[in-house]
C-alpha cells in the first residue's frame, strides 16, 4: 500500500508541477541527440512523447529551463567542439555533421554562444603536444 501512495503522489507532483516524466525528458532528449545532424520536428519528438506539440514544449522548458530547440542548439554546439578538437574535419564538414545549414550559420551560432570564432575556440582548447 505504501508504493502506491508514494507512486501516486509523484505523479500527482509531476501533474502539478506541469513538468515532463522522466522517461519523456529521457526520450525526447535521446530523439535530439540522435538527430542533431538532422532536421527533426518539436512535433515529431512531443509525438514519441504522446504529447501535442504545444504542451510539450512548455513541460520540456520547465523540466529543463530552456525550449527544446534552445538545447538541442547547445548540443549541436557541444558536439561540434568535441568535433574542433578531436578531428581533422574541415569546419564546413563539421557543420554539417552537426546539423548547422553550413558554414556560416555553424560560425554565427558558435560566435553567439561561446563569444569566440570556432577557430580561436579551437586554439585556446587544444590539448598540448608532449
Amino acid at each position: 500500500m505504501k508504493k502506491e501512495t508514494c507512486a501516486s503522489s509523484l505523479k500527482d507532483v509531476t501533474k502539478q508541477t506541469g513538468q515532463l516524466k522522466p522517461w519523456q525528458i529521457q526520450r525526447a532528449e535521446q530523439l535530439m541527440l540522435d538527430n542533431l545532424d538532422a532536421d527533426i520536428s518539436v512535433a515529431a519528438i512531443a509525438q514519441a512523447c504522446a504529447l501535442s506539440r504545444s504542451h510539450f514544449t512548455r513541460q520540456f522548458k520547465k523540466s529543463t529551463l530552456v525550449s527544446p530547440k534552445e538545447w538541442m542548439r547547445a548540443q549541436r554546439i557541444l558536439r561540434g567542439k568535441q568535433l574542433l578538437q578531436t578531428s581533422r574535419l574541415l569546419l564546413a564538414d563539421i557543420a554539417l555533421e552537426c546539423g548547422f545549414f553550413d558554414q556560416s550559420h555553424f560560425c554565427r551560432t558558435f560566435v553567439q554562444t561561446e563569444g569566440v570564432t570556432p577557430r580561436t575556440w579551437k586554439q585556446n582548447n587544444q590539448s598540448p603536444v608532449l
